[in-house]
């Protein structure tokens, strides 16, 4: 019990990637003041994996286009050795459809942010991922899914749709729903049932298909079909 409220009462802990200078120190400052401990900054993807191991951060503000390995490489070597459930990495990006940010994400990051986000909403996005709740900026994330989706190399759909079966048609309903960019109050107001319900529902769901949070189930969503480019919540 005492260790539990030991890591509840530190400090969030995060690590920035980005080969500018000017870059790291002011998303380093912007962190700092909010309370939230930066563990180390790297110039690229190599540095990034190195202060990972040794630094253990919860968020990892990741650039995509680095020097000697990229954001995507680096995203797919760290989540391959860090626990899943205890880590959460944030791609940068200067175009919200840069094509590689869906690269990023069906490699594991847990959202994006615009390089030009104000200070209040980068503190806020990365307290928001690091909790597993939300996705981030739902409207462009799902906006860049559609746009790239059937553009990638898919993954077998067979293998991919035997994963499905293990959801209720409840849950199937809730997934569909989520991969259209609605938040838990929406989903409540939907299916009328209360938030608590469909944070269950959610939290089921991400469990029985082994994902991180609702960023890789809306990418999941596209990638077996169970939701179409250009689907709309109706």
């Amino acid at each position: 019990m005492a260790d539990a409220v030991t890591r509840r009462a530190a400090p969030l802990r995060a690590v920035i990637a980005d080969d500018q200078a000017l870059v790291r120190t002011g998303f380093g400052m912007i962190l700092a003041a909010d309370g939230i401990e930066v563990t180390a900054e790297a110039a690229d993807g190599v540095e990034a994996v190195e202060a990972v191991r040794h630094t253990h951060p919860d968020v990892v503000l990741m650039d995509i286009r680095m020097p000697r390995m990229d954001g995507i490489e680096a995203t797919r070597q760290i989540l391959a050795e860090a626990d899943p459930q205890n880590l959460r990495i944030i791609i940068l990006t200067t175009y919200d459809l840069d094509h590689y940010v869906y690269a990023a994400l069906t490699a594991g990051a847990s959202g994006f942010l615009l390089k030009d986000v104000t200070p209040e909403h980068l503190v806020a996005a990365v307290r928001l991922v690091q909790s597993g709740d939300a996705l981030l900026a739902p409207t462009i994330t799902r906006r860049l899914i559609e746009r790239f989706a059937n553009r990638e190399e898919p993954r077998p759909r067979a293998a991919l749709h035997r994963t499905l079966t293990d959801l209720t048609p409840r849950e199937l309903e809730v997934l569909r729903l989520l991969a259209t960019g609605l938040s838990n109050a929406e989903l409540a107001d939907r299916l009328f049932l209360s938030p608590t319900t469909v944070k269950t529902h959610v939290g089921r769901i991400l469990s029985k298909l082994s994902l991180r949070d609702r960023v890789q189930a809306v990418v999941l969503a596209y990638e077996t079909g169970l939701i179409s480019p250009n689907a709309r919540d109706t």
